[in-house]
């Protein structure tokens, strides 16, 4: 079915797009295309930072990993990274070759290895070079640059003259500034609360560091804590601390009674997965699985980390059971703040007293009996509740935030969609 376009819009191999738009090929706005030097990187920092393929985000230069020129080259004047300058990645996995990102002088100095590829763009066709890392990053070119890849799934390349041949939609000049300053807007708020988030993070930690060990103490509180084993706060009780249930892939189905399975169990918080698992309910009679309630602490005994523990949430499933894997802990509500404790199970001292009992060479594991034996130092009852209520409000505020990070992302995809196809306008 023919569909009738609006007036003003043409429809072009890029798809429908402003009559005043143009669709170059990248080789025609292209100035310069040059591939970084091909030099040995080591992880001993030297004064040569040096950007690899993995540095390369969709956009954006990730620094959370770095290696250095080694110290027995130099790296050539001509690939030391310039602010703006368009990176693109050459050579990689088929899912990840073919990205873009801009560089914002991140580091001080710093150059770039032979995986990478600098395209430097006519001034008199492109307005920056914000855009033009706009512009290949929407959907429709991450495609058309994975259709040109040659190679296996595993080692996928990109060579010079396909990506010179790739067709873009091109506003004018005078659009492009619009657009990437309104796209820019969108990073900058991003970004920010990126660095917010980082920073009560932080704060957390710090509070966590103070609080669960007693180095600072709450206004009101005094007294000495108490060293208990995980055992002992459940009164030695086997039903208040078990395992879950040995579920085979048989029983699995799509619905029925929910199985939380290890990956659900974060670090101090409960995960919910897209997918989810469930057994029937005559496979719970016939196994005599044991049933979980909202509040009982959950603790994972396999690796990665093993100890990772959570509180289960209210899930609005009728009944719920959990793995092998997990141990359910119930220390009675009269001796134990639950919250508290899995923020005790979140602390560096507990995965570092969980590793010591561990035990595997591919797979850590430890053993309910071990996990038994951690001995935690806790405070009265009152204590244990007013620090779990100050680091649940941090939680809920992170939490907050990052509902607000993962909303400010969407709005830019969303973003990205309209202004790069024109289906709206700035102008």
């Amino acid at each position: 079915v023919c569909m009738e376009l609006k007036p003003g819009y043409k429809q072009t191999e890029v798809g429908v797009i402003p009559g005043d738009w143009s669709t170059p090929e990248l080789g025609q706005i292209l100035k310069s295309m040059q591939l970084g030097g091909n030099y040995k990187n080591s992880e001993i920092p030297t004064r040569w930072p040096l950007i690899k393929m993995g540095n390369l985000g969709r956009g954006t230069i990730k620094l959370d990993r770095l290696d250095f020129v080694d110290s027995k080259q130099s790296p050539a004047v001509r690939d030391r990274l310039c602010d703006g300058d368009v990176l693109f990645n050459t050579r990689n996995t088929l899912e990840l070759v073919g990205k873009v990102a801009i560089w914002k002088e991140e580091l001080p100095e710093a150059y770039f290895n032979s995986n990478i590829m600098r395209m430097d763009f006519d001034e008199q066709r492109v307005s920056s070079s914000a855009f033009m890392n706009f512009i290949l990053n929407t959907a429709k070119s991450i495609t058309s640059l994975r259709g040109i890849a040659t190679g296996t799934t595993s080692v996928a390349a990109i060579y010079g003259r396909d990506l010179a041949k790739i067709v873009i939609p091109l506003p004018t000049k005078a659009e492009q500034v619009e657009i990437a300053e309104a796209l820019s807007d969108a990073d900058a708020l991003i970004e920010s609360l990126d660095q917010l988030i980082a920073k009560k993070r932080q704060i957390k930690q710090g509070a966590m560091q103070e609080l669960l060990t007693g180095k600072r103490r709450l206004p009101g509180f005094s007294g000495d804590w108490e060293d208990r084993s995980l055992f002992e706060l459940a009164g030695g009780r086997k039903e208040l601390f078990d395992d879950g249930d040995w579920i085979e892939s048989e029983h699995i189905t799509e619905d029925g009674i929910r199985l939380i399975q290890t990956g659900n169990i974060g670090v101090g918080s409960f995960i919910e997965k897209g997918e989810k698992k469930y057994i029937s309910e005559e496979s719970f009679g016939s196994l005599r699985c044991k049933e979980i309630k909202q509040g009982d602490l959950l603790i994972c005994r396999l690796a990665e980390p093993a100890g990772r523990a959570c509180v289960l949430p209210e899930l609005g499933e009728s009944k719920t059971i959990t793995s092998v894997d997990v141990t359910i802990f119930r220390p009675p509500l009269s001796v134990a703040n639950r919250v508290f404790l899995a923020n005790v199970f979140s602390t560096a001292y507990w995965f570092n007293e969980v590793s010591d009992r561990s035990g595997g060479t591919t797979h850590k594991r430890i053993s309910r009996g071990s996990l038994g034996g951690i001995r935690v130092t806790i405070p009265q009852l009152d204590e244990q509740t007013a620090i779990a209520t100050i680091l649940s409000d941090m939680d809920t505020e992170l939490a907050a935030l990052e509902s607000r990070l993962a909303k400010a992302r969407q709005i830019k995809q969303g973003m990205m969609q309209e202004l790069l196809t024109g289906r709206i306008r700035l102008l």
